[in-house]
Parts: C-alpha cells; structure tokens; sequence
C-alpha cells in the first residue's frame, strides 16, 4: 500500500513513475485533478475583481487556442506547418492548461480518430457512457501513459518528451507566477483590487476547470448532441454552442469527415476562432502551409448526412 502511495505521487512531477497496482481509477494520482476543482470554492474567501476576472478570460483564451491550435490541429493532425521555436513556445503554453503532456495529448487523440467510437475508442461516449467519455478516461491507469508510436515525427524533439514527463511543471509554474503578480499588485498597485490568493484562484483555478470542461465536451456532447451533416463511421456532431466554447472544436462531424484541415468551420457561418487566429499568424509569418478543407470534400454530403439531427 505504501509503495502504491509513493508510486503515485511520484507521477505527480515524473509520468515515467511506473503504476503499481491494479485498480483502473487511482485515487491519490487523481489527487491534483480533484484539488484544482476544489479551490474554485475558495473564490468566496478570496473575493473576486475585475482584474482577476480578466486574467481568467485570457489565460482561458490562450490556453484554448494553445490546446486547439496546436496540440489538436497541428501536433494531432499536421494541419500546418511551423518552426521547431514556436512549436515549442505553443507547446508550453498548452502544457500550462495541464491537461498533461502535446505527445501524451496528441497521441491519444489520433488513437480517438483510428479507433472512433469502436470498442478501442478510449473515450468514446457510444461505447463507454457520457461521464466516461467526459472524465473517466483521463483519470484511468490504462490512459496515464502516452502512446509515442502514434508520434514518430514529434517523439524524436527532446523539449516535448521533457513537457511530457514533467508535465506538472508549467501548471506549477504558472501558479507561482499567478500568486506572486498578485501578491505584487496588492502592494504596489491596490487600484486593481487584487491579491496573490485571488489570482489563483480565478486566473488557475476557475479558468483551468472551465478549459477542462470546454474541451473534455468534446469528446462527450459531441458525440451525442448536435447535427451530422456527414456519414461519418462515427457518432460525432456539429455543435454550434461547443463552437463558441471551444474557438471551434465543435464543428466536430465536419472535422471527422476531413480531419487534416487546419479549418473545422468549412462554411463562412460556422465561427472558428481557432482558425481565424492561425490565419493572422500565418500573415505574421509565424505559421504556414495552412492545410484547406477541399471543396469537393466540404460538399460532399449525402441524404443521409444532410444535416440530420441528433
């Protein structure tokens, strides 16, 4: 018993801990996942201000489009191209959403796409139930482990398999750089009515389980509510309201039916902020080779597809 606690707290700082036991859920390894839902109820002993409330929207934002762009669209599925620099830097940022590791993310998202809605599917809502497919599976032993056969390109860079074993890191790191920006302008800046506690509080905390939840729909809402406009193999929807949520994500049966485009809103009306954000990146020069849904892909919907409900 001991050496399962000790075993799992090691895989707080270091995923290459090997598990030990048996059970599918571990407790104490979840331990991290439950805390950081638990300190938004601190956000009544901490107060709240316009400042920390800014603070929570941006890193929402940016962590979202860090997750979207880049761990999805880019290390998942190649939808564009850019410098092994800013590759890193977007990594980063996405290991700071702490949904773990991009190798560790992006590598169970193809296995998602070669398995969807099959047996093999991880988090298939269809075949393991919504609050699995919402939660579950990320907290499961057979999970914890990335499968870098599906990443050769990407496994071979030093700097993302070190994000991926100390993944707790940046997330660590951004609190303390939370705490002390506020600690620092509850004494040199009262004016905006902040403390190190609330910035926590709201720029970790609350936004982190907001991104959480955003994204985890994903793999749940979408696959149970919304419209198929394509045959797609699988369950997935386009959810408009999961769009908004997630700068795009929810256009999600348009991104079964041709996932290697850097776009999921194929049509003018279906907003994908993710997209507009790499197309401004790719006019800075920043990111190129913007992989374009093809028109005959886009148009390709049958009578059974036709934008049928859920």
């Amino acid at each position: 018993m001991i050496e399962r606690l000790c075993a799992s707290v090691r895989a707080w700082f270091d995923t290459e801990t090997g598990a030990v036991g048996t059970a599918r859920i571990d407790p104490a390894r979840q331990l991290p996942f439950v805390v950081i839902h638990a300190g938004c109820l601190a956000a009544g002993w901490v107060g709240t201000s316009a400042t920390a409330m800014i603070v929570a929207a941006a890193l929402y934002a940016l962590r979202m489009f860090a997750i979207t762009a880049f761990y999805h669209r880019y290390f998942s599925h190649q939808a564009f191209r850019t410098s092994r620099r800013v590759q890193f830097v977007f990594a980063v940022v996405g290991a700071a959403a702490a949904q773990r590791g991009p190798l560790w993310w992006a590598s169970h998202h193809r296995h998602h796409h070669v398995h969807a809605d099959e047996p093999e599917d991880s988090h298939s809502a269809l075949q393991h139930g919504f609050v699995w497919s919402h939660v579950g599976w990320f907290m499961a032993r057979e999970n914890f482990a990335a499968r870098p056969g599906r990443l050769p390109a990407f496994a071979r860079y030093p700097e993302l398999r070190f994000l991926d074993r100390w993944d707790a890191l940046v997330p660590a790191l951004l609190c303390v750089a939370l705490y002390g920006a506020g600690a620092l302008a509850e004494r040199h800046a009262p004016g905006l009515g902040t403390s190190g506690p609330q910035l926590l509080v709201w720029g970790f905390c609350i936004s982190t389980v907001l991104l959480y939840h955003a994204t985890f729909s994903i793999n749940s809402v979408a696959h149970r509510w919304g419209r198929r406009r394509y045959p797609t193999r699988d369950a997935s929807r386009n959810n408009a309201w999961l769009a908004l949520l997630t700068f795009g994500e929810g256009w999600h049966n348009n991104h079964h039916h041709y996932p290697a485009s850097a776009r999921q809103g194929f049509y003018w009306w279906e907003i994908d902020v993710t997209y507009a954000g790499l197309a401004l990146l790719a006019r800075l020069g920043i990111v190129h080779d913007l992989k374009p849904v093809p028109r005959a892909v886009r148009d390709a919907v049958d009578g059974r597809g036709s934008e049928a409900g859920a």
